[in-house]
């Protein structure tokens, strides 16, 4: 996001103009080692639609939304969930590197063996009743946003022989506005199918790849309690993160 604006016929509100951003940092629409995308991509090119005063009016996502635990995936139930605890924070920066304050950030994430609590994940590893794998965060005015959950595992799928999916956990921001949602993913350092794995593959430009991988951080770890990873969305730009077009069922 930039400083520029536009402004109305009539000198009403300013809107902001956003900077485009480098095509090969985000993954295409069609990438054919991810095999869905051959059937769901558009085939004709994106019309572009005008931005009005919808885009920064609302509604918006406030703090009233939040419930006291919604940032705490390991205490959300009576029982503690099984696996690794680790703490993921990080920051959200527009384009020009400034923080993006009291924004929402969301994660969902499969459990510590490898599965999701959805109806259509029935590959034979274990449900935990004490994990949901949902959570959501407001950033404070430093743009700085902070989760509690446990490191969740690969897990099959059916895109080619033998495919695993790495660990990851799966973003969703806002923005500065509702209609601006953004989708991301999380990876692992030193993840041995993070190279096999067709999604992170689709981002063609392997420096802005390497921008889905956490760093951790031992300074940020809990003693006796959690490992942690550093992870920093920028939303717009040279340095942004890469982003998906929208939600998948392929996790």
């Amino acid at each position: 996001m930039t400083h520029d604006t536009v402004h109305q016929a009539g000198g009403g509100l300013p809107l902001p103009r956003y900077r485009r951003d480098d095509v090969d940092a985000h993954p295409p629409l069609l990438s054919p080692g991810y095999r869905s995308t051959v059937a769901r991509a558009p085939r004709r090119p994106p019309a572009h639609l005008p931005q009005r005063l919808t885009e920064i009016t609302g509604p918006l996502l406030g703090a009233g939304r939040l419930g006291d635990l919604d940032h705490d995936l390991t205490r959300q139930h009576d029982g503690e969930p099984q696996g690794q605890r680790i703490v993921v924070h990080g920051r959200v920066r527009d384009g020009d590197g400034r923080p993006v304050a009291h924004t929402l950030v969301e994660i969902w994430q499969a459990n510590a063996a490898g599965r999701y609590r959805h109806a259509s994940d029935t590959w034979p590893a274990p449900l935990d009743p004490h994990f949901d794998g949902v959570g959501r965060a407001l950033t404070d005015e430093h743009g700085r946003y902070r989760f509690v959950t446990v490191r969740p595992g690969a897990y099959p799928w059916h895109n080619h022989d033998n495919a695993w999916r790495p660990a990851h956990i799966h973003f969703s921001l806002f923005g500065r506005a509702f209609t601006q949602r953004l989708v991301t993913q999380m990876y692992f350092p030193d993840d041995p199918l993070f190279a096999r794995d067709p999604i992170a593959q689709s981002v063609r430009d392997p420096t802005a790849r390497q921008r889905m991988v956490a760093r951790y951080d031992h300074a940020a770890t809990m003693p006796e309690w959690a490992l942690a990873y550093e992870f920093d969305i920028v939303l717009r730009g040279r340095e942004g993160t890469p982003f998906e077009d929208g939600a998948d069922g392929d996790g």
